[in-house]
Protein backbone atom coordinates (compact mmCIF):
# COMPACT_ATOMS: atom_id res chain seq x y z
CA UNK A 1 0.00 0.00 0.00
CA UNK A 2 1.12 3.59 -0.24
CA UNK A 3 1.92 5.44 2.84
CA UNK A 4 3.99 7.82 4.26
CA UNK A 5 6.51 6.42 7.04
CA UNK A 6 9.74 7.94 9.61
CA UNK A 7 12.68 5.71 8.77
CA UNK A 8 14.02 6.71 11.50
CA UNK A 9 14.28 9.98 14.03
CA UNK A 10 15.95 12.97 13.30
CA UNK A 11 16.03 15.40 16.41
CA UNK A 12 17.68 18.15 14.60
CA UNK A 13 16.05 17.68 10.95
CA UNK A 14 13.01 15.70 11.45
CA UNK A 15 12.50 15.77 7.34
CA UNK A 16 15.76 14.28 6.68
CA UNK A 17 14.67 11.02 7.13
CA UNK A 18 10.06 11.07 5.65
CA UNK A 19 9.43 8.68 3.20
CA UNK A 20 6.32 8.58 1.09
CA UNK A 21 6.41 5.27 -0.87
CA UNK A 22 5.26 1.26 -0.60
CA UNK A 23 4.71 -0.20 2.87
CA UNK A 24 3.65 -3.45 3.84
CA UNK A 25 -0.11 -3.78 5.12
CA UNK A 26 -0.04 -4.42 8.50
CA UNK A 27 -1.52 -7.86 10.00
CA UNK A 28 -4.97 -7.34 11.73
CA UNK A 29 -4.85 -9.28 15.18
CA UNK A 30 -7.59 -10.58 16.40
CA UNK A 31 -9.90 -7.87 18.18
CA UNK A 32 -8.61 -5.39 15.34
CA UNK A 33 -10.02 -4.50 11.93
CA UNK A 34 -8.58 -2.78 8.94
CA UNK A 35 -10.05 0.98 7.48
CA UNK A 36 -9.40 2.27 4.23
CA UNK A 37 -8.24 5.35 5.05
CA UNK A 38 -10.38 8.31 3.23
CA UNK A 39 -9.11 11.16 4.58
CA UNK A 40 -6.41 12.11 7.57
CA UNK A 41 -5.42 15.48 9.80
CA UNK A 42 -1.68 16.22 10.36
CA UNK A 43 -0.78 17.34 13.88
CA UNK A 44 2.64 18.58 15.60
CA UNK A 45 2.46 15.04 16.97
CA UNK A 46 3.74 13.81 13.59
CA UNK A 47 6.84 16.01 14.16
CA UNK A 48 7.33 14.69 17.20
CA UNK A 49 7.61 11.15 15.67
CA UNK A 50 9.54 12.63 12.66
CA UNK A 51 12.28 14.25 15.73
CA UNK A 52 12.17 10.69 17.62
CA UNK A 53 10.00 11.77 20.64
CA UNK A 54 7.45 10.12 22.12
CA UNK A 55 6.14 9.27 25.63
CA UNK A 56 7.03 5.29 24.54
CA UNK A 57 10.54 4.46 22.64
CA UNK A 58 9.15 4.36 19.25
CA UNK A 59 10.37 1.83 16.54
CA UNK A 60 10.85 2.83 13.08
CA UNK A 61 10.08 2.48 10.50
CA UNK A 62 6.79 3.96 11.46
CA UNK A 63 3.60 5.30 9.33
CA UNK A 64 2.93 8.76 10.14
CA UNK A 65 -0.80 10.04 10.83
CA UNK A 66 -2.39 10.00 14.25
CA UNK A 67 -6.62 10.55 13.06
CA UNK A 68 -8.32 9.77 10.19
CA UNK A 69 -11.75 8.70 8.60
CA UNK A 70 -12.76 5.64 6.04
CA UNK A 71 -14.79 2.92 5.51
CA UNK A 72 -14.71 -0.44 6.75
CA UNK A 73 -14.73 -3.54 4.07
CA UNK A 74 -18.44 -3.57 4.43
CA UNK A 75 -18.61 -0.34 3.52
CA UNK A 76 -19.56 1.48 7.02
CA UNK A 77 -17.96 4.82 6.87
CA UNK A 78 -16.12 5.16 10.16
CA UNK A 79 -13.84 7.81 12.23
CA UNK A 80 -10.77 6.63 13.88
CA UNK A 81 -10.92 7.62 18.06
CA UNK A 82 -7.15 8.03 18.53
CA UNK A 83 -6.01 6.97 21.98
CA UNK A 84 -5.21 3.83 22.16
CA UNK A 85 -4.48 1.66 25.38
CA UNK A 86 -5.03 -1.35 27.44
CA UNK A 87 -8.43 -3.02 26.99
CA UNK A 88 -8.66 -4.18 30.24
CA UNK A 89 -8.31 -0.69 32.27
CA UNK A 90 -11.26 0.58 34.38
CA UNK A 91 -11.62 4.23 34.55
CA UNK A 92 -10.89 7.29 32.30
CA UNK A 93 -8.79 6.53 29.54
CA UNK A 94 -6.64 9.34 29.43
CA UNK A 95 -5.25 7.94 32.84
CA UNK A 96 -4.43 4.38 31.11
CA UNK A 97 -0.66 3.95 31.59
CA UNK A 98 -0.36 2.42 28.67
CA UNK A 99 -2.21 5.16 26.66
CA UNK A 100 -0.86 6.08 23.65
CA UNK A 101 -1.75 7.54 20.36
CA UNK A 102 -2.37 6.21 16.84
CA UNK A 103 0.89 6.27 14.94
CA UNK A 104 3.31 6.13 18.10
CA UNK A 105 3.44 2.11 18.96
CA UNK A 106 1.27 1.38 16.19
CA UNK A 107 1.40 2.08 12.12
CA UNK A 108 -0.46 5.32 11.66
CA UNK A 109 -3.25 6.68 9.39
CA UNK A 110 -1.24 7.93 6.41
CA UNK A 111 -1.57 5.25 4.11
CA UNK A 112 -4.25 3.41 2.09
CA UNK A 113 -5.00 1.38 5.41
CA UNK A 114 -4.67 1.52 8.82
CA UNK A 115 -4.92 -1.19 11.78
CA UNK A 116 -6.82 0.00 15.24
CA UNK A 117 -8.81 -2.18 17.35
CA UNK A 118 -12.43 -2.63 16.90
CA UNK A 119 -13.12 -0.94 20.36
CA UNK A 120 -11.43 2.26 18.70
CA UNK A 121 -14.37 2.71 15.54
CA UNK A 122 -17.02 5.20 15.64
CA UNK A 123 -19.65 5.56 12.98
CA UNK A 124 -19.56 8.52 11.16
CA UNK A 125 -22.46 10.62 11.08
CA UNK A 126 -24.09 10.40 7.63
CA UNK A 127 -24.02 14.00 6.72
CA UNK A 128 -20.40 14.77 7.77
CA UNK A 129 -17.62 14.76 5.50
CA UNK A 130 -14.42 12.47 5.49
CA UNK A 131 -12.12 15.62 6.07
CA UNK A 132 -14.34 16.98 9.33
CA UNK A 133 -14.02 13.20 10.49
CA UNK A 134 -10.78 13.21 9.82
CA UNK A 135 -9.68 16.10 11.67
CA UNK A 136 -11.59 15.60 15.28
CA UNK A 137 -8.89 12.71 16.58
CA UNK A 138 -6.70 15.12 18.34
CA UNK A 139 -6.70 19.20 18.37
CA UNK A 140 -10.51 18.75 18.61
CA UNK A 141 -11.15 16.33 20.74
CA UNK A 142 -8.19 17.75 23.10
CA UNK A 143 -10.07 21.17 22.21
CA UNK A 144 -13.52 19.99 23.74
CA UNK A 145 -11.97 17.82 26.97
CA UNK A 146 -10.29 21.52 27.42
CA UNK A 147 -13.93 23.06 27.36
CA UNK A 148 -16.65 20.50 28.17
CA UNK A 149 -14.83 18.68 30.79
CA UNK A 150 -12.11 20.82 32.70
CA UNK A 151 -13.01 23.88 32.33
CA UNK A 152 -16.69 23.95 34.42
CA UNK A 153 -17.55 27.28 31.79
CA UNK A 154 -21.06 27.42 31.10
CA UNK A 155 -22.90 29.41 28.20
CA UNK A 156 -22.57 32.71 28.72
CA UNK A 157 -19.29 32.97 30.42
CA UNK A 158 -16.11 34.93 28.97
CA UNK A 159 -12.90 32.30 27.99
CA UNK A 160 -9.83 33.20 26.68
CA UNK A 161 -7.97 31.27 24.27
CA UNK A 162 -4.10 31.72 23.42
CA UNK A 163 -3.83 31.91 20.21
CA UNK A 164 -5.40 31.92 16.97
CA UNK A 165 -4.80 30.17 14.36
CA UNK A 166 -3.38 26.94 15.52
CA UNK A 167 -5.32 23.45 15.30
CA UNK A 168 -6.33 23.38 19.26
CA UNK A 169 -6.74 27.10 18.75
CA UNK A 170 -9.03 27.51 16.04
CA UNK A 171 -10.69 24.12 17.52
CA UNK A 172 -11.44 26.07 20.95
CA UNK A 173 -12.53 29.02 19.21
CA UNK A 174 -15.33 27.04 16.89
CA UNK A 175 -16.42 24.65 20.28
CA UNK A 176 -17.00 27.34 22.20
CA UNK A 177 -18.62 29.69 20.14
CA UNK A 178 -20.89 26.82 19.00
CA UNK A 179 -21.68 26.39 22.94
CA UNK A 180 -22.41 29.65 23.77
CA UNK A 181 -19.19 31.11 25.08
CA UNK A 182 -17.85 34.53 25.19
CA UNK A 183 -14.41 34.31 23.12
CA UNK A 184 -12.18 36.54 23.34
CA UNK A 185 -8.22 34.94 21.63
CA UNK A 186 -4.93 36.50 21.38
CA UNK A 187 -2.51 36.15 18.47
CA UNK A 188 0.30 37.52 17.12
CA UNK A 189 -0.53 38.81 13.68
CA UNK A 190 -3.43 41.04 12.38
CA UNK A 191 -3.75 37.71 10.14
CA UNK A 192 -4.31 35.21 13.23
CA UNK A 193 -6.28 37.94 14.67
CA UNK A 194 -8.33 38.09 11.72
CA UNK A 195 -9.09 34.55 11.38
CA UNK A 196 -10.19 34.18 14.91
CA UNK A 197 -12.70 36.45 14.06
CA UNK A 198 -13.86 34.92 11.33
CA UNK A 199 -13.97 31.62 13.17
CA UNK A 200 -16.20 33.24 15.70
CA UNK A 201 -14.11 35.01 18.29
CA UNK A 202 -16.19 38.27 19.72
CA UNK A 203 -12.95 39.74 20.71
CA UNK A 204 -9.06 39.65 19.78
CA UNK A 205 -5.71 41.30 21.47
CA UNK A 206 -2.38 41.12 20.81
CA UNK A 207 -0.32 38.58 22.46
CA UNK A 208 0.28 39.52 26.11
CA UNK A 209 -1.82 42.56 26.00
CA UNK A 210 -4.09 43.26 29.35
CA UNK A 211 -7.25 42.73 29.21
CA UNK A 212 -10.12 45.19 29.67
CA UNK A 213 -11.64 42.26 32.01
CA UNK A 214 -10.99 38.79 34.01
CA UNK A 215 -11.96 36.06 31.95
CA UNK A 216 -13.50 32.84 33.54
CA UNK A 217 -11.12 30.04 31.57
CA UNK A 218 -8.16 30.60 30.21
CA UNK A 219 -6.83 27.74 27.64
CA UNK A 220 -3.01 27.31 27.29
CA UNK A 221 -1.45 25.99 24.37
CA UNK A 222 2.00 27.16 24.65
CA UNK A 223 3.12 27.25 27.85
CA UNK A 224 6.28 29.05 29.21
CA UNK A 225 5.48 32.33 27.20
CA UNK A 226 2.02 32.60 27.38
CA UNK A 227 1.61 30.79 30.93
CA UNK A 228 1.40 34.13 33.12
CA UNK A 229 -0.44 36.27 30.90
CA UNK A 230 -3.07 33.27 31.09
CA UNK A 231 -3.15 33.34 35.07
CA UNK A 232 -3.13 37.15 35.38
CA UNK A 233 -6.25 37.08 33.07
CA UNK A 234 -8.65 34.81 35.51
CA UNK A 235 -11.02 35.98 37.68
CA UNK A 236 -11.49 34.79 41.26
CA UNK A 237 -11.98 31.35 41.02
CA UNK A 238 -10.85 31.12 37.59
CA UNK A 239 -9.27 27.75 35.42
CA UNK A 240 -6.85 27.42 33.16
CA UNK A 241 -6.28 24.60 31.26
CA UNK A 242 -3.09 23.66 29.36
CA UNK A 243 -2.21 21.42 26.91
CA UNK A 244 0.94 22.24 25.14
CA UNK A 245 3.81 23.87 25.28
CA UNK A 246 4.99 25.16 21.89
CA UNK A 247 6.57 27.83 22.97
CA UNK A 248 9.61 25.85 24.36
CA UNK A 249 10.38 25.58 27.75
CA UNK A 250 9.68 22.22 30.08
CA UNK A 251 8.73 24.83 33.36
CA UNK A 252 6.02 28.09 33.56
CA UNK A 253 6.69 29.51 37.13
CA UNK A 254 3.16 29.78 38.84
CA UNK A 255 2.59 32.83 40.84
CA UNK A 256 1.41 30.36 44.55
CA UNK A 257 0.26 33.46 45.98
CA UNK A 258 -2.31 34.38 43.40
CA UNK A 259 -2.90 30.63 43.32
CA UNK A 260 -4.34 30.25 46.46
CA UNK A 261 -5.36 33.88 47.05
CA UNK A 262 -7.61 33.61 43.88
CA UNK A 263 -8.52 30.21 44.45
CA UNK A 264 -7.41 29.84 40.90
CA UNK A 265 -7.74 26.08 39.19
CA UNK A 266 -4.99 24.36 37.06
CA UNK A 267 -5.65 21.38 34.73
CA UNK A 268 -4.17 19.20 32.01
CA UNK A 269 -5.40 17.71 29.37
CA UNK A 270 -4.78 14.98 27.08
CA UNK A 271 -6.62 14.23 24.23
CA UNK A 272 -9.50 12.72 25.59
CA UNK A 273 -11.61 9.42 26.50
CA UNK A 274 -13.91 7.42 23.75
CA UNK A 275 -17.01 8.88 25.78
CA UNK A 276 -15.88 12.30 25.19
CA UNK A 277 -15.14 11.88 21.44
CA UNK A 278 -18.59 10.16 20.71
CA UNK A 279 -19.80 13.40 21.92
CA UNK A 280 -17.07 15.84 20.22
CA UNK A 281 -19.06 14.07 16.98
CA UNK A 282 -21.76 14.13 17.77
CA UNK A 283 -21.94 18.09 19.31
CA UNK A 284 -19.65 18.79 15.72
CA UNK A 285 -22.83 16.97 13.49
CA UNK A 286 -26.03 18.64 15.30
CA UNK A 287 -24.26 22.19 15.42
CA UNK A 288 -22.92 21.88 11.81
CA UNK A 289 -19.74 22.86 12.97
CA UNK A 290 -17.03 23.10 9.76
CA UNK A 291 -13.44 22.69 11.01
CA UNK A 292 -11.56 24.96 9.81
CA UNK A 293 -9.06 22.81 7.31
CA UNK A 294 -6.74 25.71 5.49
CA UNK A 295 -5.55 22.93 2.96
CA UNK A 296 -6.48 19.64 1.65
CA UNK A 297 -3.47 17.80 -0.10
CA UNK A 298 -2.73 13.73 -1.91
CA UNK A 299 -1.06 11.30 0.42
CA UNK A 300 2.15 12.05 -2.22
CA UNK A 301 2.41 15.79 -0.88
CA UNK A 302 2.09 15.28 2.52
CA UNK A 303 5.41 16.83 3.41
CA UNK A 304 4.49 20.44 2.43
CA UNK A 305 1.71 20.14 4.91
CA UNK A 306 4.83 18.68 7.70
CA UNK A 307 6.89 21.13 6.17
CA UNK A 308 4.24 23.93 6.94
CA UNK A 309 3.39 22.64 10.60
CA UNK A 310 7.18 22.40 11.44
CA UNK A 311 7.70 26.28 10.30
CA UNK A 312 4.69 27.19 11.93
CA UNK A 313 3.60 28.42 8.89
CA UNK A 314 0.26 26.45 9.15
CA UNK A 315 -3.88 27.66 10.42
CA UNK A 316 -5.76 25.36 11.33
CA UNK A 317 -5.85 21.95 10.25
CA UNK A 318 -4.37 20.37 6.66
CA UNK A 319 -5.83 17.48 5.85
CA UNK A 320 -4.54 14.36 3.40
CA UNK A 321 -6.64 12.71 0.89
CA UNK A 322 -5.87 9.44 -0.06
Amino acid sequence: MRAVWAASGKLDDPLADLRSDLFRIPEVPQGWTKVKVVAAGLNFHDIFTLRGLGMFDLKFPLILGNEGSGTLEDGTEVVIFPVMGNPDFQGDGTLDPDRHFLGELTQGSLAEYVVVPERNIVRKPKDMSFETASVLGVAWLTAYRMIFTRSGLKAGQRMLVQGSSGGVATALIQLGRAAGMEVWCTGRTEEKRALAMKLGAHRTFLSGEKLPEKVAAAFDMSGETTFKHSMDSLDLGGTLVCCGLHSGGMFAGVDLMKLFTQSINIHGAYAGNKEEFEKLVTFVAEKKIEPYISKILPLEKAEEGLREILEGAVQGKIVIKV
